[in-house]
């Protein structure tokens, strides 16, 4: 940040007494920005093969000024939703309350319109709990056809929180001073996030994602406003291509102005995630956003701002590069080794220059020096050898059912929860069963998890947790037993955890589309093993080889803002340790005098 505003910063810490032991050491990475990106998708694997082959030459410059973490591992389940909530609090769903874009609550109540996903609406009964399938996505946008997700206040490409309709969100019975008000993305998460604290201390604060509720990384306010976040920017990833004028992708030189409009504001199209090249040009308007912002502006550019202290954005062009099938062209991988098809080393290449068009402009402001560079992913993608692609429902042969619907069949899960958006299913099937705002019994979860055992390779099942075993690694599935707010967690069960969980054979994708040939969300390897480098030319070259977590990103930003990483309520509640490697304080290389690094895996 901007002298003035490390003034504000240091003088907030101080009056508020925020410094504490944790704190690095003279000569420790502290710097004055943090750009953190999300390349979706981006294994470990796919970032050594890179630099190995020479694609991705700005990756690799960094990384010769930075700490690879070959073994990092994503959020449990490894959604976009969880996984950047990981990134932003340091917690797990088990605290954070985020399992998936669309999921179950037991105590919230239907949104009052009918979501444009399918959500349908419903009754929201005060005082008690209701319970309802949980979306948060596009279909929570006045437009989601419309790139700016129907903004009316900005331009044809400004998507923001202005776009969300708040009559398509969830709702609380337990709000106050009125019951039943909508609960706001930023509202659902039960923790805190780096955006709160570092707003708090004076930072300026911006980020870029694919939907408009995606600005939960603010974290709670109590209100319908954001606050935490200065400046969110999100064009709607799901919209209909339109021609972008005057936009060139980075490293492929496509003319985004030559893309042809698919549909229109009613009809749905082709959006951007159904082309090699649109997918490219979507990601270019984040990445002039991130460079607008590096160069003191507002994310269109259109009016002076302060550099944030935090900024950053994700990447969606790998994650589709990896998965989409167009026409006959396959992206993906060539086998197990993660040699990436040409159409998939399109989209690394992509990524890989518009990076180097940020860390340009870091150059020319003078700001490289001050910028500690974090580079990782929400989540990976699965299969990467496509020898083990074997989807269910098959789009080549193969055959089977999901085990959303075969405990429909068994009148185990509400018919809401197939109807709409659909059951949270994608190479992971997360399952809450009917009756859905009540605290099951043993034997109704049993019935179920016998169900799925007794047709176990009709659905590709490898594994089931529930009881014992899911309780491992989140609360128990139930509801409060007192009344309170929607997303505290309260006596008596957690109203979001699923009640079973199945993860399926390596390969397994319970999606019909001829279009993927990959998923994420699961629990494999290729799901959660994703890159994560940290770079500063103040940093020697270090690759380490140690487990680590994409929420231990979280609190090591703040270390690395001279905030306290204890800020934050999920890094209390799970222990969570900043990054080794980066702070020298009692020699261990972990700024909060814990030596270990926690293995969740």
């Amino acid at each position: 940040m901007k002298k003035r505003h490390t003034a504000r910063l240091t003088l907030a810490l101080a009056s508020s007494a925020m410094l504490l032991s944790s704190m690095a050491h003279a000569g420790d990475v502290k710097k004055d920005h943090v750009l953190l990106i999300s390349i979706d998708g981006m294994h470990a694997v796919d970032y050594e093969n890179c630099v190995k082959a020479g694609t991705c030459p700005n990756l690799a410059a960094l990384g010769q000024t930075g700490i690879n973490y070959t073994r990092t591992s994503t959020s449990r389940p490894s959604d976009s939703f969880p996984g950047l909530m990981a990134l932003v609090t340091g917690g797990t769903p088990k605290t954070v309350g985020a399992f998936y874009d669309v999921a179950w609550d037991r105590v919230l109540a239907p949104p009052a319109v009918a979501t444009g996903n399918g959500l349908a609406a419903g009754t929201c009964n005060p005082k008690q709990n209701n319970g309802t399938q949980t979306e948060y996505e596009e279909g929570d946008e006045i437009n989601q056809l419309l790139l700016n997700g129907g903004n009316p206040t900005g331009s044809v490409i400004d998507g923001g929180v202005a776009s969300l309709n708040p009559m398509r969100l969830i709702r609380d019975p337990f709000s106050k001073p009125t019951s039943c008000a909508p609960v706001y993305p930023w509202n659902f998460i039960r923790t805190n996030t780096i955006y709160g604290v570092i707003h708090a201390a004076g930072g300026f604060t911006a980020w870029s994602d694919k939907h408009a509720v995606y600005s939960a990384v603010s974290g709670p306010t109590g209100t319908n406003k954001p606050s935490n976040v200065d400046d969110y920017y999100s064009p709607e990833v799901n919209s209909n291509q339109i021609p972008l004028p005057g936009v060139t992708t980075a490293g492929t030189n496509f003319n985004c102005g030559n893309i042809q409009a698919s549909g229109n504001a009613t009809t749905p199209g082709n959006d951007w995630t159904t082309d090699f090249q649109a997918i490219q040009c979507y990601d270019q308007l984040k990445v002039n956003a991130v460079v607008n912002w590096i160069n003191g502006k507002t994310h269109l550019g259109t009016s002076s701002a302060p550099v944030p202290s935090i900024f950053g954005m994700n990447f969606q062009a790998v994650s589709v590069g990896e998965k989409l099938i167009e026409n006959g062209v396959f992206g993906g991988y060539k086998d197990a080794a993660g040699t990436p098809t040409p159409a998939l080393t399109s989209e690394i290449v992509f990524v890989d220059a518009s990076i180097g068009q940020m860390v340009t402009a870091l150059k020319n402001q003078g700001l490289l020096n001050s910028t500690t560079i974090i580079i990782t992913a929400k989540h990976g993608q699965s299969p990467i050898d496509p020898n083990r692609f074997f989807p269910i429902p098959g789009h080549s042969g193969t055959n089977g059912t999901s085990p959303a619907n075969l405990l429909l069949a068994a009148n185990l899960v509400p018919a809401l929860e197939l109807a709409g958006p659909g059951p949270t299913e994608d190479d992971i099937s997360q399952l809450w069963l009917s009756p859905g705002n009540t605290t099951l019994t043993t034997a109704q979860t049993v019935a179920g998890v016998t169900v799925l055992e007794n047709n176990a390779k009709t659905a590709g099942i490898g594994e089931i947790f529930y009881g014992a075993s899911l309780e491992t690694m989140f609360n128990a599935p139930g509801v409060p037993t007192v009344n309170g707010p929607c997303c505290a967690l309260l006596p008596g069960g957690d109203p979001r955890t699923p009640d079973i969980i199945v993860a399926p054979n390596i390969g397994v994708i319970y999606t019909g589309s001829a279009k993927k040939q990959e998923e994420h969300g699961g629990f494999a390897f290729d799901d959660t093993n994703v890159m994560l480098l940290v770079s500063n030319p103040s940093i020697k070259a270090r690759t380490i080889t140690s487990w680590v977590e994409t929420m231990q990103v979280a609190p090591t930003v703040l270390q690395l803002l001279d905030l306290d990483p204890n800020s934050l309520d999920a890094v209390q509640i799970e222990g969570t340790q900043v990054l080794p490697g980066l702070f020298s304080q009692n020699g261990n290389g972990n700024g909060n005098g814990q030596g270990q690094n926690q293995n969740r895996q």
